[in-house]
């Protein structure tokens, strides 16, 4: 079964991994015991090599290795079932790929404040002055 990344920022069309590229491990799941625990290999573990896949090109390739050098390993072992530890590994998996594929965020252009929001915090901070000063001791 493929995995299908859908399409997002520096994912145009999406993407799909072969099976071929991706590497499952299945162990016990850790956990308090109970009945028919430790009997089932639940733990899913999921590897692919993004240097050795042949669905990225050369620009997605470099984002990747840049952002994540090696292999991405992603672990499941939230749900009681293999196969639904699978479906799980396999969709983390996705959005992990695709987070790391997504272009970085424009820099922050630094601004400064208006003339207005100046003014209101000063007035603000006359006004704050002014209650304390009407805490003092009181003459007669």
């Amino acid at each position: 079964m493929d995995l299908t990344v859908p399409p997002g920022p520096g994912v145009p069309g999406g993407l799909v991994v072969p099976d071929s590229e991706l590497v499952e491990r299945f162990s016990r799941s850790p956990g308090p015991g109970g009945q028919s625990v430790n009997t089932t290999d639940t733990r899913v573990e999921l590897v692919w090599d993004p240097a050795a896949s042949a669905v990225l090109d050369e620009r997605q390739r470099a984002r990747l290795l840049a952002r994540s050098p090696g292999p991405i390993a992603i672990v499941a072992h939230e749900h009681r079932s293999q196969h639904r530890n699978r479906g799980a590994a396999r969709e983390r998996l996705a959005a992990r790929i695709r987070e790391l594929l997504a272009p970085p965020p424009p820099p922050r252009r630094a601004t400064k404040p208006t003339r207005g929001s100046q003014q209101r915090r000063l007035d603000a901070k006359r006004q704050r002055g002014q209650v304390k000063q009407l805490r003092g001791r009181v003459d007669d």
